[in-house]
C-alpha cells in the first residue's frame, strides 16, 4: 500500500494504511529470529533435564552417564550458580533458575547439559537418574483454598455495602464460572543466545518482551553489574504475554553456560518442553450473587475471584489486580464487593497473557448480565445497556468504578446503537428464535457484549519509556527505543512518527533491533502500552533535534522561528527553501547537535492498594461484537457464522495493522473461550503439550461473514500518541460474544429462567454436557 500524498490535513506518515516493516521478510522467511542468526564458531547447544514430579525432595541427581554422553561440554545445576539462583521478576526471590532442594511443578527444570550439537544435548538430557521424594503436592484451586495457600495475601475491593444492597433487592442469584487457561502457542518458541565479551562481559540474543529485566537477571545470578551483560531484540516470532518473564530462564541458561565454558551458547525448546515448562494464562474461578430490579439494572454484586497462579508469584499479583480491575467491564456497579483470591499450586507458574487478567474479570460480569437477562426473560442486550455506564450527555452519577476512578470517556452507548443496528441484530435475535422453533438438532445463538479495557501498566512505575534518535548529516534517521517487536507493528507505527516529526518519507527511518545499550532501563512491551509509551518517547527526542534545527535555521537566515515549517521533505525558511538533508547538513556544519534521547513517562496515573482506589488506567479503550453461532445438540460441536465488530482506537496510526491486530486479538480470544483446553493429569503433568492435543483455532474457525471496522468517531479524550488508542490487548475480549452466543443456544434447547452452567472453554464435550444437563433437569 503506497502512502496518500500530505496535505496541509493529512499528515505525511501517521493515519496511513502502510505494510509492517518486515512484512515481505515475514512471508519470503527473510525476517531473522535467535534461531536464524548466524552461529559463532564454537557454539555449544543447550538442553535441559526437568522434574518428572510435581512437588519433591530432591535425594539425588546421578549426571554421570549425562556427562559421558559423546559431544557433551558441559553439566551444570544449582551449585554451579555463581551468585544468585533466582529468575522471579517481582524480586521475591521464589523461583529457581535449576531447581536446588525442592522441585515445585512437573516440568521445572534441574540440570543444564551443552553439548557440540542441539541433538547430542537433548539425548544426553534423558539419561539423568533422579531420586526425588514425592511430597503431597496442591494441583487445583481448591485445594490451595482449604491449605490457604497463596503467593500473595488475598485482595478485596469496595464501594458502599453490597450485602445490604443484594438483600433489598427486588431479584437475587448467584452463580459460578470457571476459565481455563491459554498457551501462548507463539510461532516462535523460546530462544536465546549468549556470546562471550572481552572482560567477562556477555551479549544476549534473546526472543523478550523485556530486555532490562533480563539484563539484570542475568548480571544478578553471575554476580555482575547490569552493564557488563547487553540484551539485543531485532523481532520475535510471537509473545502475546508469554515471554515478558518466561523468556528469562532459557536466556539465563545460556548466560551461564557462556559464562562458565567461555564459549557461546544458544538454547531453543522444542514445543512439548516450552509447553510443559513455561506458564499459560490463569485459570479462575469465579463467584458471584447479584441483586437487582425488574429491568434488570444491578443494586448490588459481590463476587470472588480464585485463580490458579502456579508454584511462584511471578505476575499474579498485578494480573489478580487487573482481574478486579475489569470485573465491572461496561458497567456502574453502586454497591460492590470484589474478593480476590491469589492460589499457589504445584503446577507452572502461570503468567501474563494478552489482557492481563482483564479477560477473567469480565467473562464474570458478562455472565451475570447474561443470566439477569435468563431470569427476567429480557434480551441480554437490554440488561447489558441498562447497566452501562454513563456516556456523552447523560451524567446520572453513574460513572464511578468500583476502584473509585471516574469514567470520563465512555462511548460505548453510541457505538453499540451504531453496531447494533449496522449487524441487524434484532432482526437476526427474532429470526434465529424462529429458526430454533422449528430445528430438532441445530440451535443458533446470538450475542452482543461490549469491551472496556483501561490502558497503563497496573504497575506504576512501569509507565515510562526511553528512545534515542539519530539524524545523520546526509538526512537519513536511525532509531532505537525500549519498546520490542513481536509481530504486532510497534516498529513501523513509532517509525511512522518519527517521520511525522520531521515530515520525511518513512524511507528516511531505519528501524533498529532493541538494545539495553542504547536504551536503558526500559518496561517491558506489554499492557497494550507499546506505542503510547515509546512513540512519545521517540517523538520527545524528534523534537529536541528539530527545535535545535529551527533554532539554528532562525539564526542563520535571521527569520523569526514561526516562519520555520517543515513540509513534505522540505524544510521552509521564510522565503527560502531548504530541503530536509540540506538543512541537517548546513547544522552539522554548524556544530549543531543532530542527536537526542527522548523520555516519556504516563500523567495522572495514581493507584493506592491499601484502599483499592486512584486511576490505574490514563484512558479507555472500547469496543463490541456481534457473534452468530450455530451448534449441534446431538454432538455438542458448534461453528461460528458470522461476526460483526466494531472498535474504538481513536484516531489511528496505522488502520491497516489495527485491523489485523482486532482481527487477530478475537480469533485468540475465541481459541480461549472454545477449543484451548489444558489438562493435567492426576500427578500434575500436563498432557497437551503438542497441537496433536491442544487446539488452537485454525483458518476454518473464522466465519465467512467477518465483518471488522473501526469505529469512525474514534478519538482519544487524553493527549495520546496522535489521539490514537491502544489495539493490542482489547480486541481478545471481543470473543466473549462467542461463548455467550454458544450459551444462548444451548437454552434455547429448554428454554427457562435459569442460564446453562457453561465453563470455558466451550468444548464441544461440555457443550453437549450442558445440553444434557438441561435435557434432564430443565430450568
Amino acid at each position: 500500500m503506497k502512502a496518500k500524498a500530505p496535505t496541509a490535513q493529512h499528515p505525511l506518515a501517521v493515519h496511513q494504511a502502510l505494510p509492517h516493516d518486515s512484512a515481505i521478510k515475514h512471508v519470503t522467511g527473510r525476517a531473522h529470529y535467535v534461531d536464524d542468526l548466524p552461529e559463532p564458531a564454537g557454539l555449544l547447544h543447550v538442553y535441559v533435564g526437568t522434574s518428572r514430579v510435581a512437588h519433591g525432595r530432591i535425594r539425588q541427581l546421578d549426571l554421570e552417564e549425562v556427562k559421558r554422553f559423546p559431544g557433551v561440554c558441559a553439566v551444570l545445576t544449582a551449585a554451579d550458580i555463581p551468585a544468585v539462583n533466582d529468575i522471579s521478576p517481582m524480586h521475591t526471590l521464589d523461583e529457581e533458575l535449576l531447581a536446588s532442594e525442592f522441585v515445585h511443578f512437573c516440568g521445572q527444570v534441574l540440570f543444564a547439559v551443552a553439548a557440540t550439537d542441539r541433538d547430542s544435548a537433548r539425548r544426553a538430557a534423558r539419561l539423568a537418574r533422579m531420586d526425588i521424594e514425592e511430597l503431597p503436592a496442591i494441583l487445583d484451586i481448591e485445594s490451595a483454598l482449604a491449605q490457604e495457600a497463596y503467593v500473595s495475601p488475598p485482595h478485596e475491593m469496595q464501594r458502599s455495602d453490597a450485602r445490604a444492597a443484594i438483600a433489598a433487592a427486588a431479584h437475587r442469584l448467584q452463580g459460578e464460572l470457571r476459565t481455563g487457561g491459554q498457551d501462548h502457542f507463539y510461532l516462535e518458541g523460546q530462544a536465546a543466545m549468549s556470546v562471550p565479551q572481552e572482560d567477562g562481559d556477555l551479549l544476549i540474543y534473546s526472543s523478550t518482551q523485556h530486555p532490562s529485566e533480563l539484563q539484570h537477571l542475568a548480571a544478578q545470578m553471575l554476580g555482575r553489574p547490569d552493564n557488563a551483560v547487553t540484551v539485543e531484540v531485532r523481532r520475535m516470532g510471537g509473545a502475546f504475554g508469554g515471554k515478558e518473564t518466561q523468556a528469562a530462564q532459557w536466556a539465563l541458561l545460556t548466560a551461564l553456560v557462556a559464562h562458565q565454558t567461555g564459549r557461546p551458547a544458544k538454547l531453543r525448546l522444542d514445543r512439548d518442553d516450552d509447553m510443559i515448562s513455561t506458564g499459560k494464562r490463569h485459570d479462575f474461578r469465579i463467584r458471584y450473587e447479584v441483586g437487582y430490579d425488574d429491568a434488570g439494572l444491578i443494586s448490588g454484586a459481590d463476587i470472588e475471584l480464585a485463580s490458579l497462579c502456579g508454584m511462584s508469584a511471578d505476575l499474579s499479583g498485578p494480573i489478580n489486580d487487573r482481574a478486579m480491575f475489569h470485573s465491572d467491564n461496561a458497567y456502574y456497579l453502586p454497591n460492590v464487593h470484589i474478593l480476590s483470591y491469589r492460589c499457589r499450586t504445584n503446577t507452572v507458574s502461570n503468567t501474563a497473557f494478552r489482557g492481563f487478567g482483564g479477560p477473567q474479570g469480565m467473562m464474570g460480569i458478562e455472565r451475570i448480565m447474561d443470566a439477569i437477562a435468563a431470569d427476567l426473560g429480557l434480551d441480554p442486550l437490554q440488561v447489558r445497556r441498562a447497566n452501562l455506564y454513563d456516556g456523552p450527555g447523560r451524567d446520572t452519577g453513574r460513572n464511578v468504578t468500583p476502584y473509585h476512578m471516574t469514567v470520563e470517556d465512555n462511548i460505548l452507548p453510541q457505538l453499540m446503537d451504531e453496531l447494533e443496528h449496522a449487524s441487524a441484530y434484532r432482526e437476526r435475535r427474532a429470526a434465529i428464535a424462529e429458526f430454533n422453533l422449528s430445528s430438532p438438532v441445530t440451535r443458533r445463538g446470538i450475542a452482543l457484549t461490549p469491551v472496556k479495557f483501561g490502558i497503563a501498566f497496573t504497575t506504576t512505575f512501569m509507565n515510562q519509556a526511553g528512545a534515542l534518535v539519530h539524524v545523520y548529516k546526509d538526512g537519513s534517521i536511525h532509531l532505537n527505543h525500549g519498546g520490542t517487536e513481536m509481530g504486532q507493528g510497534l516498529f513501523i507505527k513509532v517509525a511512522q512518527v518519527v517521520a511525522d516529526a520531521f515530515r520525511v518519507g518513512l524511507e528516511r527511518v531505519k528501524i533498529t533491533a532493541t538494545n539495553t545499550s542504547k536504551v536503558p532501563n526500559t518496561s517491558a512491551t506489554a499492557a497494550s502500552s507499546g506505542t503510547d509509551m515509546n512513540a512519545m518517547a521517540a517523538l520527545d527526542a524528534c523534537t529536541t533535534i528539530r527545535q535545535r534545527l529551527v533554532t539554528f535555521a532562525a539564526g542563520k537566515y535571521a527569520v523569526a522561528v514561526e516562519e520555520i515549517r517543515f513540509e513534505h521533505e522540505m524544510v521552509r525558511i521564510g522565503t527560502i527553501e531548504r530541503t530536509f538533508a540540506q538543512l541537517v547538513m548546513e547544522a552539522y556544519l554548524g556544530r549543531i547537535s543532530l542527536s537526542s534521547t527522548g523520555y516519556y513517562r504516563t500523567p495522572k496515573i495514581h493507584y493506592d492498594r491499601a484502599t483499592a482506589s486512584g486511576r490505574p488506567f490514563l484512558y479507555f479503550a472500547y469496543g463490541a461484537a456481534v457473534s452468530e453461532v450455530e451448534i449441534d445438540t446431538l454432538t455438542g460441536e458448534y461453528r461460528l457464522r458470522q461476526v460483526d465488530i466494531l472498535h474504538d482506537v481513536g484516531r489511528s496510526i496505522n488502520p491497516a495493522i489495527d485491523l489485523g491486530q482486532i482481527e487477530g486479538g478475537f480469533v485468540q480470544g475465541v481459541g480461549w473461550l472454545t477449543s484451548e483446553e489444558l489438562w493435567w493429569d492426576q500427578k500434575g503433568a500436563l498432557r497437551t503439550h503438542a497441537p496433536s492435543t491442544y487446539k488452537i483455532p485454525v483458518s476454518s474457525d473464522v466465519p465467512e461473514k467477518f465483518h471488522v471496522n473501526i469505529w469512525p468517531g474514534g478519538e482519544s479524550h487524553e493527549p495520546a500518541i496522535h489521539r490514537s488508542k491502544a489495539v493490542g490487548e482489547p480486541p481478545l475480549m471481543l470473543a466473549i460474544s462467542v461463548h455467550s452466543a454458544i450459551n444462548q443456544a444451548i437454552a434455547s434447547v429448554r428454554p427457562g429462567r435459569a442460564l446453562p452452567a457453561l465453563d470455558a472453554p466451550a468444548t464441544p464435550e461440555k457443550v453437549l454436557l450442558c445440553i444434557e444437563r438441561l435435557r434432564r433437569h430443565p430450568a
